[in-house]
């Protein structure tokens, strides 16, 4: 029999909250996050809009040393992993470092850092580099960042699946403890890519939002005028560890980790496929992974980006796979006031999935007043609701077809 998981500690910087609980807290009552970029100059863009961790000074949490070689989707790591170890309980210097781990990831990593050395290379050749780029740049460093603060010695490694990322991270992780490789895991994702490159670059495929007009309104999953996904940024990070060593150092557990699937589309490189079998096979493997039927599952936190084939095909998949269950179940997409968060999203979900279960909450699906043909099952619509929630799942799909889905569920 495989070790039972429990998650003890969850953490989360937002564009709704700089914390795991300020964010739920937000993102439940409909305060939306999303607004004019101000991290450079958008004006000429046909994007001028997203969601931008708000008030953030750098040097509160590293410092001014730091500052200048360690890239923002690091520090956001930091920042969330601070918040979840804190909430954990988790005395770090009691513990063997050999028995935890780190499992943080990122989709673009230090997307900032290459533009800015890129710029100081042609402007100023090879010295214009700074000699921090490459470590500063590396995906794996967030997890680097986390492992040399706290001093943390055992599995570190960094997945790289897109929007996938965060949800795999904390699956794969949770397996490190199932298979006795650590006792405490500490994962999720980060992501800090709200710069003039990424946000070119998802425009001029035609993937966000223009209603540059309504920043708060432009993330509208599964509504009939949406018009594209928002970019976010922040970091979810959630402390999992074996059941008995929660039990032994008499740990609050907050929920069980239940199962992961996993899968690809094998179909286009951004577009999902039209049928959804690869979100099918996902959410059946995260189903038989957890043991548990499709009547068990009370939530859903959908990947739900406001894209027209997205909500479209999760919906579809949601259907084929929960059949008359689908249509009695509660489903919603927190991206509406997060926006995407890319790397990060699947952390900061499975974090709100989490708390959704310990405070018996939903958050809502903000801006959905329309519905669109074909996405008619109960979104929660701009109101969250209280609701007894046994099981909750989350789901996770990006680049290159990976889809991820992870099952969390109360503590019993």
């Amino acid at each position: 029999m495989r070790k039972r998981i429990v998650v003890t500690g969850v953490g989360a910087l937002t564009p709704v909250g700089s914390s795991a609980v300020e964010s739920f807290n937000n993102a439940v009552n409909g305060v939306n996050g999303i607004g004019r970029i101000t991290h450079f100059d958008a004006s000429d863009f046909t994007v001028k809009i997203a969601g931008e961790v708000k008030s953030f000074d750098v040097t509160k949490y590293i410092s001014k040393k730091d500052v200048k070689r360690t890239d923002l989707f690091s520090v956001y790591a930091l920042v969330a992993a601070d918040d979840a170890i804190k909430q954990s309980g988790l005395d770090l210097n009691n513990e063997d470092p050999y028995r935890i781990g780190v499992s943080v990831g990122s989709g673009i990593g230090g997307l900032s850092t290459i533009e800015k050395n890129n710029k100081s290379l042609l402007e100023r050749g090879q010295r214009g580099v700074s000699p921090f780029f490459i470590p500063m740049a590396v995906i794996n460093m967030a997890g680097g960042s986390i492992a040399i603060k706290w001093k943390i010695m055992g599995p570190n490694f960094s997945d790289v699946t897109a929007c996938a990322t965060g949800t795999h991270s904390i699956g794969l992780a949770a397996r490190c403890i199932a298979y006795g490789d650590a006792d405490v895991m500490i994962c999720g994702g980060a992501e800090a890519s709200i710069t003039p490159l990424a946000i070119s670059g998802f425009a001029n495929m035609k993937a966000l939002s223009t209603r540059n007009s309504e920043p708060q309104r432009a993330s509208r999953p599964f509504d009939k005028d949406r018009d594209g996904f928002i970019v976010g940024e922040g970091a979810g990070v959630l402390v999992l560890e074996s059941y008995e060593h929660a039990k032994a150092r008499g740990a609050e557990i907050l929920a069980e980790f239940a199962g992961l699937g996993m899968s690809d589309d094998a179909y286009h490189i951004t577009a999902p496929d039209p049928e959804g079998k690869g979100a099918v096979y996902a959410m059946k493997m995260a189903l038989n992974d957890a043991e548990i039927n499709p009547s068990d599952v009370d939530y859903i936190n959908a990947h739900g980006t406001s894209t027209y084939f997205n909500d479209l095909i999760e919906t579809k998949a949601i259907k084929d796979v929960f059949k008359e269950h689908a249509y009695k179940m509660a489903i919603s997409s927190t991206k509406s006031v997060t926006g995407h968060l890319l790397g990060a999203a699947g952390g900061v979900e499975a974090v709100f999935s989490v708390l959704s279960i310990k405070n018996g909450v939903i958050p809502p699906t903000m801006n959905l007043d329309n519905p669109d043909d074909g996405c008619d099952l109960f979104y929660v619509p701009n109101s969250a609701i209280k609701k007894d929630i046994s099981v909750a799942m989350s789901n996770s799909f990006g680049f290159g077809g990976t889809n991820a889905v992870l099952i969390f569920k109360k503590f019993i």
